[in-house]
């Protein structure tokens, strides 16, 4: 096992009602942000019960955060913010809210240009604190530290993290979940599989523990994601696929353990190009990724094969084709696509999307740093 630091900070308020507790976690007088998408936490109720349980507190209110967002429209939230003197907020909604609330906590005390934090890595050396209710389990951004955000005037697609962005508290109510599109639930899922799979189909390290952690996030998906799909009052999946989602990215199973992220990356640039689901990408590259590195992830791939599908007959090669094969699978069964062509994407887009991983320094990627332009080529070929 590799050396390493683990810290997470973030409280979690689990279970139903739990948005009841709000009031408890945020300090007295604060002056609150509620930071939100679209419409569809009004139309649940959500929003109505965060109102209720921040009576007495001085709330404002900034919607219109997009999934993929976008550093223009939350710079708009930050104006706000500074307007009103906002000192703490509150994120209603799934990882692109949290992740833009990540953003603009960063932003209203920044001098400067915020947009430097990605693009410069300029440090965060204060934030505004904020707490989130989480709606859409996908992103693990509930529980971490990290975001992506999308510059729409130059399509670009970037990450940032900062110890001081993790969330004081997440509000993780299941029921909160029942009204989401089929597809959104879909994206969730997929999103937490690669996340756990970027985590430990990597090579070995006897990691004992976070290998059985991550293998059983990975059967729990797989066992429980699609009951939320045939059976959106299923309270049971439900409560697993979110409670999965957190664990998938809170540091837990990436400590001590290499990591790869190569799909996340290749994936960013079809969302900054081509305006795909950030999970629609994942599910197009993770199946080509795994074929073009078997070589280097194989005695991974091996155990994934056994101890996720239970392939224990036929030869090395036939076990690792059959696990790449059950995990495109996997997706298709979700009704989410695995093929550019899918979305009408032709192999003329990949010099575009070499391009821009060259543009943002993403020529060393992997868990090994060797999967470089050439290999993404070979990648985005076979994701044709």
């Amino acid at each position: 096992m590799l050396n390493f630091t683990f810290h997470n900070p973030t409280r979690i308020l689990f279970g139903s009602g739990r948005i009841a507790d709000l009031a408890r976690e945020i300090p007295a007088g604060a002056r609150v942000l509620i930071t939100r998408g679209g419409s569809s936490v009004e139309r649940n109720g959500t929003l109505a019960e965060v109102r209720q349980a921040l009576a007495g507190f001085t709330v404002f209110d900034f919607a219109g955060i997009e999934p993929n967002p976008t550093c223009e429209t939350l710079l708009q939230a930050v104006e706000l913010a500074r307007r009103e003197r906002v000192d703490f907020l509150l994120a209603v909604g799934g990882g692109s809210v949290i992740d833009g609330t990540k953003f603009i906590a960063a932003a209203i005390p920044f001098e400067g240009d915020p947009w430097t934090i990605l693009s410069e890595r300029a440090p965060v050396r204060q934030a505004v604190p904020f707490g989130c209710v989480l709606t859409l389990p996908a992103t693990g951004s509930e529980m971490n530290n990290g975001a992506v955000i999308t510059r729409r005037a130059t399509q670009d697609k970037l990450a940032f993290s900062s110890r001081l962005l993790f969330p004081r508290f997440s509000v993780l109510d299941p029921a909160k979940t029942r009204s989401l599109p089929p597809r959104q639930v879909a994206n969730g899922i997929v999103d937490a599989f690669v996340h756990t799979t970027e985590q430990y189909l990597t090579y070995p390290v006897d990691a004992k523990v976070q290998d059985r952690i991550a293998e059983g996030l990975l059967l729990t998906l797989i066992e429980d994601g699609p009951k939320t799909l045939s059976d959106p009052e299923d309270h049971n999946a439900r409560a697993n696929l979110m409670w999965t989602a957190t664990l998938a990215l809170n540091g837990l199973i990436g400590a001590g353990v290499p990591q790869d992220w190569a799909t996340h990356m290749l994936g960013h640039e079809l969302t900054a190009l081509h305006g795909l689901d950030h999970a629609q990408t994942l599910a197009i590259v993770l199946p080509a990724l795994l074929q073009e590195r078997r070589t280097q992830k194989r005695e991974k791939l091996l155990q994934y094969a056994m101890r996720v599908w239970n392939l224990r007959d036929g030869g090395e090669e036939q076990r690792i084709d059959e696990a790449i094969a059950r995990t495109r699978a996997f997706f298709e069964s979700l009704g989410v696509p695995t093929r550019l062509s899918d979305h009408g994407i032709g192999a003329d887009a990949i010099p575009v999307l070499l391009a821009g991983l060259e543009r943002h320094g993403m020529t060393a990627l992997g868990e090994r740093r060797d999967l470089g332009l050439d290999c993404a080529r070979r990648i985005y070929e076979r994701a044709c």
